[in-house]
């Protein structure tokens, strides 16, 4: 057995410890996320390189090349905070405005597609097998490929929106975990697919914060822009 299928016992189950390590880090990031505090980028990163691990070992691809991409997207997330925060400032959180919020419906709608049909057109060419142990994929599982696939590209978009410190970001996490939840128990990633139900709840707690935090900051600017 290699280090990377190295794994304990967790309630008669067998819990990877590059999974349970990943999701501590995922945990946290969500938690620093919700105080706006740059650690989150390092913390996701760290957290990226150890998921992906466990997911390769699973042979979960999208999940694999999700966490590729939750890499790149937390060098970009901090150097996004990093500009927004220059001079000691607090980083501002808005709403996404309504070409934005169209912007960001639109690349999960056509992003899944594109996406599912790259994976489902490989695994067909290649013979690789599916996250959810299926050797050939059929007609029927194409839902299962357009999950994972939903997973990757809207796991991308909420992590770029909330590079850009929008609201709308913890919204587009939840659609995910909606999910992400059965897909991962289904590929035996028990401490993933618990934690996404975990992280529901810390999102649905992340959205009302910063969208209380976003109203207070405008009432309090609506006199100062009065007596001006």
């Amino acid at each position: 057995m290699s280090w990377a299928d190295a794994s304990i016992n967790v309630f008669g189950l067998p819990v990877k410890w590059t999974d349970l390590l990943g999701n501590v880090f995922a945990v946290a990031t969500v938690l620093f996320a919700m105080r706006k505090s740059i650690w989150t980028w390092p913390v996701q990163f760290i957290g990226a390189v150890l998921l992906f691990v466990a997911s390769v070992s699973a042979h979960v691809t999208g999940n694999a090349l999700k966490q590729v991409l939750f890499g790149a997207l937390a060098v970009y997330g901090w150097w996004k905070w990093r500009q927004g925060t220059q001079g000691g400032q607090a980083l501002e959180v808005r709403p996404a405005r309504s070409g934005e919020r169209l912007a960001l419906i639109a690349a999960m709608v056509l992003g899944t597609a594109a996406v599912a049909a790259l994976f489902y057109g490989a695994w067909a060419w290649f013979e690789l097998p599916l996250s959810w142990g299926v050797h050939s994929p059929a007609p029927e599982s194409y839902f299962l490929v357009a999950a994972d696939a939903y997973i990757f590209v809207g796991g991308a978009v909420a992590t770029w929106a909330q590079g850009r410190a929008l609201v709308d970001f913890w919204i587009v996490w939840m659609a995910v975990d909606l999910v992400g939840v059965p897909l991962l128990f289904r590929s035996q990633l028990y401490v993933s697919g618990a934690v996404y139900g975990l992280f529901f709840i810390l999102v649905l707690i992340g959205f009302v914060k910063w969208l209380r935090e976003y109203r207070t900051r405008t009432a309090e600017l609506k006199p100062m822009a009065v007596a001006t």
